[in-house]
């Protein structure tokens, strides 16, 4: 099966069609002639010009390029894959681009939903992924320094297999992603309530500029020495420059765990007691509400919403958690449920193999994570629900609430519809303009964790108000040849505009 994880290596979101492949994307193609060709030979180990890989390298898991593969297309075909060892091939391979005016995309395991890592105008598609393994490790500060194109599976594996520690980040695509992918688009793993987002966890990074310098961020906890240059890349998708390596904050294995699950009359008042929860100073490592329709479809909890909780840790801190857990739920009126379902949903909780499934159904499905005040959150859960059910065709809209902060949370949206087989992407289009906009008119941000990349580039300008021109201002200053990652984040492109 496609979505079978393959370890260390990037999996392939569905088969493309068998034949000749073509591009989608309507935009100006640049190609790579023999001269530049050798000059990257010599620049960079490895260099692949092979149709199938060039293919393959020029997509990711975004859900509406799946149903381009079933046609035989990906967005737009890279012209060579580079593939470098060490952080001095990349910074090689980057000054040779820039030098020739040739648009780079980064691209790791290229398990992002938003199409960031389709090379949008051709040219190079730069893979990280032989730049993998821990470098070092600090037992003492807790810090380890890895490299981008480590695997998440065989990155947490040696972690605590070699160290007994954990970084904590645990996305639902672990198996499929590097730690330069987190980085780059800002991830949240399933664990972020007590861990803490990606950008909470890094502490310094290792990027190569667009004109092959490399600078090293970080260095030093809660440092002030002007702005921390360290989130400036974080986020910024391979447009600002391209991350190789990063220190990341670390906790020793968790000794202790506990659970628990219980359900709630309605929505609100389970999104109320999860700000009650953390507000308390309890930040549970799961703290997941289901809507009563995604709830009933995996745990068949009837008109129930449900709450999953689980904590891991030190014994008298994950005991207090609990506590004030159960405190909470109490309260509002919430009902005890097995805690089997906590199991249930754990074992699975990497599973993908159901976007492929629908997808070869002919059915348009998708996911939009938003973040939101705990005072926006309920208003935003019924207006975009509602919004994405107006859309023609729309079958079916639900929520659960991934996250949780002291100051606001994550919804995650999931949306399906069954188009005419013609109407696929206008209906794709149509389903994001009507939740995404809703999102925003009601005081949520555009993304939580999965970024921007090219499906929610027309959304940025209007998300950033006139600080958008502020990201434009960094973009033309650390790239003024554009090449890195063209026609990404809402930003102009040397190249032109696309249409898809």
């Amino acid at each position: 099966m496609a979505t079978t994880p393959r370890r260390g290596a990037p999996t392939p979101p569905i088969a493309l069609a068998a034949g000749a492949i073509t591009d989608h994307v309507v935009a100006q193609r640049v190609e790579v002639d023999d001269a530049l060709a050798t000059r990257l030979r010599a620049a960079c180990t490895e260099v692949i010009d092979d149709a199938t890989a060039l293919a393959e390298a020029s997509r990711d898991w975004w859900p509406l390029a799946m149903h381009w593969a079933r046609a035989g297309e990906v967005g737009m075909r890279a012209a060579l894959i580079a593939r470098p060892g060490s952080a001095a091939e990349v910074a090689n391979v980057v000054r040779v681009c820039n030098e020739a005016r040739v648009p780079l995309t980064t691209a790791g395991g290229r398990s992002g939903v938003c199409g960031a890592s389709i090379p949008l105008h051709g040219g190079v598609v730069l893979d990280t992924t032989a730049l993998g393994g821990i470098r070092g490790v600090d037992r003492t500060s807790l810090l380890v320094d890895v490299r981008a194109g480590t695997f998440g599976d065989v990155f947490e594996d040696t972690l605590r297999d070699e160290h007994d520690l954990t970084c904590g980040h645990w996305p639902q695509s672990m198996a499929l992603s590097t730690v330069g992918g987190w980085l780059a688009c800002r991830g949240a793993g399933q664990l972020s309530t007590r861990y803490g987002k990606i950008e909470d966890i890094v502490e310094g990074l290792d990027v190569v500029l667009a004109d092959g310098t490399e600078i090293h961020t970080g260095g030093a906890p809660r440092a002030a020495v002007g702005p921390d240059l360290t989130q400036l890349f974080v986020g910024s998708e391979g447009t600002l420059g391209v991350i190789t390596g990063a220190r990341l904050r670390a906790h020793p294995t968790p000794v202790a765990e506990r659970r628990a699950a219980y359900t709630f009359a309605t929505f609100a008042d389970g999104i109320d007691t999860m700000r009650r929860i953390v507000q308390r100073g309890a930040t549970p490592a799961v703290l997941r509400l289901y809507d009563s329709v995604e709830a009933d479809r995996s745990y068949k909890t009837g008109d129930r919403h449900l709450l999953l909780v689980l904590d891991e840790g030190d014994a008298a801190i994950v005991d207090a958690v609990l506590h004030i857990v159960h405190d909470e739920c109490a309260r509002r009126g919430a009902e005890p449920a097995d805690v089997a379902l906590v199991e249930q949903w754990w074992g699975h909780r990497n599973d993908v193999s159901a976007l492929e499934a629908l997808v070869s159904r002919d059915i348009v499905v998708d996911t939009m994570e938003i973040s939101a005040p705990w005072a926006a959150l309920p208003a935003i859960y019924d207006a975009t629900r509602a919004a994405i059910l107006a859309v023609d065709h729309a079958m079916v809209a639900s929520a659960h609430q991934s996250h949780s902060y002291l100051d606001g949370g994550c919804l995650y949206f999931t949306f399906a519809a069954r188009p005419p087989v013609d109407e696929k992407d206008a209906c794709y289009r149509a389903l994001w303009d009507a939740g995404q906009n809703t999102v925003l008119e009601h005081g949520g941000a555009l993304s939580h964790h999965h970024g921007v990349g090219l499906n929610r580039d027309r959304f940025v300008a209007g998300a950033l108000g006139a600080g958008f021109e502020v990201l434009a201002a960094l973009k033309r200053t650390l790239d003024p040849n554009g090449i890195l990652n063209p026609g990404k984040l809402g930003l102009a492109s040397p190249w032109g505009p696309a249409t898809w």
